[in-house]
């Protein structure tokens, strides 16, 4: 039987990453080995101490402690939250791009390599809900609402959330083996096609929302485009071209709400990702998602979810201090 050269991929989630965005990742690796026989790629789960590691699902992931020297192809971090990395492994970032190590980053992955610096003078993509934030943060990054991006040089890897990790394999992937290996891994996986790198985020939205309805499907992106700075719905209805009574039939017909109301489910729903997701206080998440002051942003996160902005990143941040203890040294 042919020996392949081994192709290591170190995969590193952190406290509450997407398990679907780290399953895309291990499934493209697997079938690009049964698709071609120049190398055998191995992906494997890693942590700084090892041990399991909580998914946002709240299975337990186990890992294998990341050990100080290894021959990695490259190593992608799988994360939701934009809080920069452990210094340890930031360190160790720093060493392997110096040494010529792929570097990925999926979801809010992306982020935590422009914290290290990594990302600086690059195209880079995290989830759509992160966007505004991290332009805000690392200026220095070139953020795209697209699915994923590949550096010029193959050197840095970056995808939104879910199965954009999936897109992005598939084409760093294809870069390697040929576009046909791309074709076939999306056949593999029983995928029509692998989706390209500018595809919007968000574009589906409102499309499916709005079907049949296109004056409907305008109003949606209007507001999802406004959600730090909400529209009035008498500036919606007159953007779109519709009276405001006519704006609120569409909606009521297609979405059984109002207008205002719908604007409201979207601007709270952006402010409960931030919270689980973001290292930004919580008064700057209220006032980036469309709310005058602190207390009217917890006031409509409880009545919408049952319980306060600082309820939802309680439990979030006692789960991130537990795991950052237990990787300390004694």
């Amino acid at each position: 039987m042919k020996s392949l050269p081994v192709r290591r991929v170190a995969l590193l989630p952190q406290p509450g990453f997407s398990m679907l965005a780290l399953s895309g990742v291990l499934e493209s690796l697997a079938a690009a080995n049964e698709l071609q026989d120049e190398v055998a790629w191995r992906g494997e789960c890693m942590s700084l101490s090892g041990g399991p590691v909580t998914a946002g699902n709240g299975a337990q992931l186990h890992t294998t402690a990341l050990p100080e020297q290894a021959d990695w192809h490259a190593v992608i971090l799988v994360s939701a939250d934009t809080t920069p990395c452990e210094p340890a492994l930031a360190a160790r970032l720093k060493r392997w791009a110096a040494d010529g190590v792929v570097l990925g980053g999926i979801d809010a992955g992306a982020a935590q390599l422009a914290a290290c610096g990594l990302l600086d003078g690059q195209r880079a993509c995290a989830d759509w809900a992160l966007l505004d934030s991290l332009a805000e943060a690392h200026p220095a990054v070139a953020w795209a609402n697209g699915l994923w991006e590949i550096s010029a040089d193959g050197q840095r890897l970056s995808a939104a959330s879910g199965l954009a990790s999936l897109d992005l394999c598939g084409a760093w992937l294809a870069a390697r083996h040929g576009e046909r290996l791309g074709q076939e891994l999306a056949q593999w996986l029983g995928l029509k096609n692998l989706r390209p790198r500018d595809e919007r985020q968000r574009a589906g939205y409102s499309e499916r929302r709005g079907a049949g309805s296109p004056k409907l499907a305008e109003a949606l992106s209007l507001m999802e485009a406004n959600l730090a700075e909400p529209l009035p719905t008498e500036e919606v209805a007159r953007l779109v071209g519709v009276s405001r009574r006519q704006l609120e039939r569409l909606f009521k017909q297609h979405l059984d709400s109002l207008p205002s109301r719908h604007y409201l489910q979207l601007r709270l729903a952006r402010a409960q990702r931030l919270l689980q997701q973001s290292s930004q206080s919580i008064l700057q998440i209220g006032l980036s998602s469309g709310f005058s002051s602190g207390p009217h942003f917890s006031n409509a996160y409880k009545s919408h979810f049952g319980h306060t902005p600082r309820d939802e990143r309680s439990q979030r941040a006692l789960a991130w201090r537990t795991v950052s203890t237990e990787g300390e040294t004694p």
